[in-house]
């Protein structure tokens, strides 16, 4: 039998949650193995935006400094861009915060400085690690994980590993299906299906405080300009209307089909890439299915943050944002419990007791912003919706501003939570 290293905590996915929530444990002295299964950095379809109200959490977790020297400009104008029509408006300053406006940065740049601060705090990082199995209940895991490394497989090194811990925390997002969740994914694959796309682009005209909204005919997107003048392209569209375009171009890359689907669709998409060049290729991701994943009354083994624990419909751009606050308010919640998680004899019932507060507390966090921002998507991929609401929007352009609002991006759910450890 393989021996297992022991840890207090086993984190599967080095994102931003998983990361945030490696440092903050790893800093009130837990042991925390972090598993992560790609090679950094590495490009991620992703929207990039950061809300000011998680500036004071890059701070209190460490690269605060590192991500304002590198990323984009504050972010100070919201458009709605539609077919040929553009509205303009201020986006809402962060109440009372000493840096008001949110910021843009590439995720090859944003993880890795996650990672590597959860390195410094004392975290064991396995990186290219892959999770292959969780076995056992809370109190008593054995997670084991496969090496994705060619190079290190090659000179001989350990192609598995096994560890143990009293608790897991699943923070592998929602659209990298675990090895076990695989097939029942395949089989709930529907039209209604949104598949996420994203690139690069030099030379984009956008001006570096606006951050446009795409809504086009089923799907919806955003641009913005990040880290180094590069700017972001996303978008996520629905599974029929991307098979719709790809029977139009035999042959042709999605990539390459969607981006014309967006340049004929939205003006504003055109004049913003007219003269730009791509860098690097699209990536695609999906399919993605918004909303709450986490159990009602907190059931389940595992505790999940990040999208593996619920997850907003990307128009709003409070992906990151989520992240940062779920790992923030899960750390607080550990924090304290440690010395009765690693009691076998109690550690099950306490974290029975936990998990149910963590999905209390996550749902009070979260679930409005879930809800908004499906309103939002489903109206963006609908144009008798959008242009129903048009007018509305053109004669009160400050909605998009109280919209940004309702989504959550003035609010720092989780602000005190950094002080653990400390």
């Amino acid at each position: 039998m393989t021996t297992a290293t022991s840890f207090d905590a086993v984190i599967v996915g080095a994102g931003p949650a998983g990361a945030s929530a490696a440092i903050l444990l790893a800093r009130a002295g837990w042991s925390v193995a972090l598993v992560e299964r790609q090679r950094y950095p590495r490009r991620k379809v992703c929207g990039e935006c950061i809300a000011a109200s998680n500036l004071p959490l890059l701070d209190a977790l460490g690269i605060g400094d590192a991500f304002a020297a590198a990323a984009g400009a504050e972010l100070r104008r919201v458009a709605l861009m539609r077919g040929a029509q553009t509205l303009v408006a201020p986006l809402p300053a962060a109440t009372g915060a000493a840096q008001p406006w949110g910021r843009a940065l590439g995720r090859e740049v944003l993880d890795t400085l996650l990672v590597e601060q959860a390195r410094r705090e004392g975290a064991t990082v396995l990186q290219p690690w892959a999770l292959h199995a969780i076995e056992g209940s809370p109190g008593a895991f054995r997670c084991v994980v496969l090496s994705v490394d060619a190079g290190s497989l090659a000179a001989g090194a350990p192609a598995r590993r096994e560890l143990a811990a009293p608790l897991v925390v699943a923070a592998h997002g929602s659209w990298e299906a675990l090895p076990f969740e695989r097939a029942e994914r395949r089989a709930q694959r529907r039209p209604s299906d949104l598949f996420a796309f994203k690139a690069n682009f030099r030379d984009a005209k956008i001006a570096p405080d606006l951050l446009p909204v795409l809504a086009f005919d089923g799907g919806y997107g955003g641009m913005v300009i990040a880290d180094a003048g590069l700017a972001t392209l996303a978008c996520c569209i629905r599974e029929d209307r991307l098979d719709a375009c790809r029977a139009a171009e035999p042959g042709a890359r999605a990539g390459d089909v969607v981006e014309r689907y967006l340049t004929r669709e939205v003006r504003g998409v055109a004049e913003a890439l007219a003269g730009a060049s791509r860098e690097g290729s699209w990536l695609a991701s999906g399919p993605i299915r918004p909303g709450m994943r986490l159990p009602r009354g907190g059931g389940g083994d595992v505790f999940l943050i990040g999208n593996a624990a619920g997850e907003a419909h990307p128009i709003i751009g409070e992906g990151i944002s989520m992240a940062l606050q779920s790992a923030c308010l899960l750390a607080a919640l550990l924090g304290p419990e440690r010395a009765a998680i690693a009691d076998a004899e109690r550690s099950a019932s306490v974290q029975r007791r936990l998990l149910r507060a963590h999905a209390a507390t996550w749902r009070r966090s979260f679930s409005l912003r879930l809800h908004i921002a499906a309103a939002f998507a489903h109206v963006a991929m609908r144009p008798r919706a959008t242009a129903a609401l048009w007018p509305l929007a053109s004669a009160w352009p400050a909605v998009l501003t109280s919209g940004a609002r309702w989504s959550g991006k003035t609010r720092a759910v989780a602000a005190a939570a950094p002080a653990i450890g400390t």
